[in-house]
């Protein structure tokens, strides 16, 4: 099933997902989440907007036994979710393609593999990414029935707002893209 027949059927895969400011759990509150899979079997999604501050890409390469980079930007690690912190994800842009890219239909990759984490240290990776680790995951229903209770505002995703290194606005901007000001979304959970 492709991701704009999923779109139709309900799905979300491919869209930001946004906490809204009645977000409890701290682990999430501001947060802005990528779905990489919604459908029938549960959700799955990496935070975009907050850092993991006690590893950096250097030390991550060097637990892999994986190369130092040759210089350049620095690459960033960010928090994916409480889920498999271990693990790690890289979205990116899909001029980089490998054995085990998954391609999203709006044109971002997600890729699993250290081989992505090579080509990034040597220098041949993609244009633009992201590496995550862990992620955010929910069972069948589970996050239909957050989005129901207001925990959740659906965002169409934006390649440029997902890969800018501006972490501390992206929220800001994220809800921005559906044309109000954040500061107009209510605290109150429910429905209408």
């Amino acid at each position: 099933m492709t991701e704009s027949s999923q779109n139709h059927s309900g799905y979300l895969t491919g869209q930001f997902l946004v906490a809204m400011p009645s977000m409890t759990d701290p682990r999430f509150q501001r947060t802005v989440i990528y779905l990489c899979v919604h459908n029938a079997e549960g959700a799955m999604g990496l935070v975009v907007n907050r850092l993991v501050d006690s590893l950096t890409f250097d030390e991550l390469l060097e637990q892999l036994n994986i190369g130092r980079p040759r210089g350049g930007d620095e690459i960033r690690v960010h928090f994916g979710g409480p889920v498999e912190s271990g693990r790690g994800f890289v979205l990116h842009s899909t001029e980089y393609m490998r054995e085990g890219t998954v391609v999203m239909d709006n044109g971002i990759g997600l890729t699993a593999t250290v081989d992505i984490l090579r080509d990034i240290a040597g220098g041949t990776g993609p244009r633009d990414s992201l590496l995550a680790l862990g992620y955010a995951g929910w069972g069948p229903g589970q996050l239909d029935g957050e989005i129901q209770e207001n925990a959740w505002l659906t965002v169409p995703a934006d390649a440029d707002l997902l890969f800018d290194a501006e972490l501390d606005d992206k929220w800001d901007r994220a809800v921005g893209i559906l044309g109000f000001d954040p500061k107009l979304l209510s605290m109150e959970s429910g429905r209408a």
